[in-house]
């Protein structure tokens, strides 16, 4: 997982507010009615991040999908969540965010559970995940998974639909495509971009709000792990418009499903 601050957010942008104003605009202009929603990934250890993340979408009343990573979570640290998250269950959905968000595939992009993988190997991880979450989390845990760096394999994807999960949940044009297995994707990265031009990326961001907007479908990724005080100033900017917008549907996986 990239451990530093993408170069988007190592300076304020004074034109944020406007670029998102224009961007709001535009986009909205080409709908009828939209669907946002916010996941937030690598969930297990308190700290002022986190905080701070939760409170902004407290203060804003904005559904938030929380991918627990369950090798990570242990009772002292999801009470220490629960604390952060106050008493709103309602708005909190605490779901699969792999087993131990490590990679197994000797080559190309890192997948947890992709194709080099037996599919024995692949049902006893998700097994070994799911039943510590629900161990730990108890009935706020909601039976929906995120694979590590949005991507799995074929066998996961049929074992998360026999395994009764509701749905997975990875980038825009995963692949393989997800038969018969709701995927609620994500189309919008605030904090895993790479670019070395912040300026160039705040555009490319733009571009891609932009795009997610005009569709009528919005997903947006955050790792609150990587946020300075310039992403969280945006997001909260992007929490305060899209509550805002009266054509928009602010939710989370167990509404979009």
């Amino acid at each position: 997982m990239l451990k530093v601050v993408s170069d988007i957010w190592k300076c304020d942008p004074d034109d944020f507010q406007c670029s998102l104003d224009r961007t709001m605009n535009e986009s909205l202009e080409k709908i009828r009615r939209g669907k946002v929603f916010f996941r937030a990934d690598d969930i297990a250890a308190p700290s002022k991040n986190f905080t701070h993340m939760m409170e902004l979408f407290k203060k804003y009343q904005t559904p938030l999908c929380l991918a627990v990573t369950p090798s990570w979570i242990s009772r002292a640290r999801w009470q220490a969540l629960l604390e952060a998250a106050g008493d709103e269950p309602s708005l909190w959905c605490w779901h699969q965010h792999g087993w131990r968000h490590i990679n197994h595939e000797p080559e190309g992009k890192k997948q947890e559970f992709g194709p080099s993988r037996t599919k024995e190997a692949i049902a006893r991880d998700l097994a070994l995940g799911r039943e510590r979450l629900e161990q730990i989390l108890g009935s706020r845990f909601f039976p929906f998974f995120t694979p590590p760096w949005n991507r799995c394999s074929a066998h996961t994807l049929a074992l998360l639909q026999s395994m009764g999960y509701n749905g997975v949940s990875r980038s825009k044009g995963a692949k393989p495509k997800s038969q018969g297995l709701p995927d609620i994707f994500v189309n919008v990265d605030l904090h895993t971009r790479r670019e070395k031009d912040g300026k160039k990326d705040l555009t490319d961001f733009f571009q891609e709000l932009s795009k997610a907007l005009s569709s009528g479908y919005c997903g947006v990724m955050i790792h609150h792990q990587l946020m300075n005080e310039a992403a969280f100033k945006a997001l909260e900017a992007l929490l305060q418009a899209f509550r805002a917008e009266k054509k928009l549907e602010l939710g989370a996986f167990n509404s979009l499903t």
